[in-house]
């Protein structure tokens, strides 16, 4: 679902991008889901029990949304729906993926309605329509009916709710202007509208939208308290199927944004539930299925997440929504890490064609690759790109990964540092063990294993908290190389035998070579304080090629040669290449 915090034209009560990066992006680049106005009105007329009309309430009841839709239609086609019929009937095709005929029965509603003379109930199906019309891109006609909405409420002055949904666009519109205050206090206003009306949708959607602002600010605690409440009108069943799915997924999302993966995982599992309760339902499976896949991924279950990332990615062409992206990145990630770096590239393309951002994930497949450079140009540009501390916190990881291998340790160490800052601030275990790993990166390369082995294994406690077991193994793989620089060999080799039977379970192919790699070195390749990248540089020297040929085999740049060079004979004291070669047949590194 589209989020709150993105900078663009206001759109439906929506989730936030799951890549969990803040940047602008066209509406067709989101998967918002629109917010029904379903009236609950009771059931006017008379139907036999074996008509169609009939049938379809009963089934709409039921939430049967594909069968409600024939029947309802074919009652449509015998003789016109009343307008809660109609209602019913547009709520089906949404949910069932049938989004054209949705906007053309809402339409229609909405002129039935003005004929009629119920100009309230009028507007609410044109600001329907103009969500509906936000979502699928279509902007102007979008910003025409919610001016239609508005005009009818202020012909004459209307006091009703309508005009609190009216507030919703509004509110959504100064997020896109980065005026988040004013947006919060126009999601109050909205909410004291629907208590006095007594309007559970509009009370749980304004609920959860201020609540994703206060969490923005900073106000962490009472944002998740408001969607705490909202999640209680969705599990107490007090709201329309539409306004549920939508906060169950904005809420969701909302806990990726805050790095609150426990509450995540267990609203993802509620979600599916409530997806799997409706069999013919369409909307929200994509989402509900790309966040399970996310989660999987972290707690080590690749096979299972890519089977739920694809089922995602079907499920999103089946409901022609255009936000792909989330469940195609999720698959590219698991590519990369099992080694299937080909397929790898592919999801990642893809995944930016549908409108999430590539990385870090392409900076580190180009990395594992060995296209350090590449890999350096495009983790600098989106950090540049990332404006906000949370977006930042998403790339700064790998920025300092990056910039370790290309020898920038002054680079990655205030990443690291900035990233400490942020982790700080944000006091969310995630970000914490993320940046704790980055500073033991970084002291290791600074030739400082002692405070290095204590932030690692900060990071590794947390990592076994949160059940990462492929973020474990890799901390581990650095408890171990800290370990050997402090002589302490035996705890250097559980550290890694820790780490490469986790390799092994997950199928985390590159991370498993680098490892057998780094134990049949008599010295790791932090030896003498140097980098991985640096110890590759170090034995093609001691072969004798040039800057030009050690370039070429490890396809990086003469410039990026000469740098690791330039730290090598810094880090081993020495001032020729001649002396470096020596160095490295001493100690096993040639």
């Amino acid at each position: 679902m589209k989020g709150f915090s993105r900078a663009r034209a206001p759109s439906s009560i929506v989730e936030f991008d799951h890549s969990m990066a803040v940047r602008p992006t066209s509406p067709s680049q989101t998967s918002a889901r629109i917010v029904t106005g379903l009236a609950r009105a009771g059931d006017k007329g008379i139907a036999r029990v074996d008509a169609p009309l009939y049938q379809g309430r009963q089934s709409f009841d039921r939430r049967g949304w594909a069968t409600a839709y024939d029947q309802l239609s074919a009652a449509d086609r015998e003789t016109p729906l009343e307008p809660e019929d109609r209602e019913r009937l547009a709520t089906a095709a949404y949910l069932i993926g049938r989004d054209a005929d949705c906007a053309e029965i809402w339409a229609r509603a909405h002129h039935d309605l003005i004929n009629r003379g119920d100009v309230e109930r009028a507007a609410r199906c044109a600001f329907w329509l103009g969500m509906m019309l936000f979502d699928k891109g279509q902007s102007a006609p979008g910003m025409g009916w919610i001016a239609r909405a508005r005009r009818l409420l202020d012909e004459p002055q209307r006091d009703c709710v309508e005009r609190g949904y009216l507030l919703l666009p509004a509110a959504i519109g100064n997020i896109a202007q980065g005026k988040l205050e004013i947006a919060s206090t126009i999601f109050e206003e909205a909410i004291a509208i629907a208590d006095r009306f007594g309007d559970a949708d509009l009370r749980a959607l304004a609920r959860q939208g201020r609540g994703r602002v206060l969490a923005q600010l900073g106000q962490i605690a009472e944002g998740v308290g408001l969607l705490d409440e909202a999640m209680v009108s969705v599990m107490a069943d007090e709201v329309s199927p539409m306004v549920a799915g939508i906060v169950y997924c904005s809420v969701i999302s909302a806990c990726f944004e805050t790095f609150d993966l426990r509450r995540a995982q267990e609203w993802t599992a509620a979600l599916g539930h409530w997806c799997e309760s409706q069999p013919e339902l369409v909307h929200y499976r994509g989402e509900c299925l790309a966040r399970r896949a996310e989660i999987m991924v972290l707690h080590g279950a690749w096979p299972e997440a890519a089977t739920e990332a694809m089922r995602a990615r079907e499920r999103y062409a089946e409901a022609a929504a255009p936000s792909q992206g989330a469940a195609l990145y999720q698959l590219a990630e698991i590519h990369r890490l099992r080694g299937q770096f080909a397929k790898a590239e592919d999801f990642y393309r893809l995944a930016s064609q549908h409108g999430k951002q590539p990385e870090p994930g392409l900076a580190l497949l180009r990395l594992a690759q060995g296209q350090d450079d590449a890999a350096a140009a495009a983790i600098r540009r989106s950090l540049d790109e990332a404006r906000e501390p949370r977006s930042q916190s998403r790339i700064l990881g790998a920025f300092v990964e990056v910039m370790l291998a290309v020898g920038d340790v002054s680079g990655a160490r205030a990443a690291a540092d900035r990233l400490s800052a942020i982790a700080a601030a944000l006091d969310a275990p995630f970000v914490r063990a993320v940046a704790a790993y980055a500073s033991g990166a970084v002291l290791l390369a600074e030739q400082d294993p002692r405070a290095a082995l204590v932030a690692l294994r900060d990071s590794w406690t947390i990592w076994r908290e949160l059940d990462a077991p492929y973020e474990a193994a890799r901390t581990a793989v650095l408890l171990g190389v800290a370990c050997r620089a402090l002589g302490d060999h035996d705890a250097a080799e559980m550290e890694l035998d820790a780490a490469r039977q986790a390799f092994q379970r997950l199928g985390a192919a590159p991370d498993l070579a680098r490892l057998e790699t780094l134990s049949r070195s008599a010295q790791p390749p932090t030896a003498g304080g140097l980098t991985a990248r640096e110890v590759e540089v170090l034995r093609l020297v001691a072969t004798g090629r040039t800057n030009r040929a050690i370039a070429q085999a490890l396809r990086i740049t003469e410039k990026t040669v000469a740098r690791h060079l330039s730290n090598i004979f810094t880090k081993l004291d020495v001032s020729t290449r001649a002396a470096a070669t020596a160095y490295a047949y001493q100690h096993g590194l040639a």
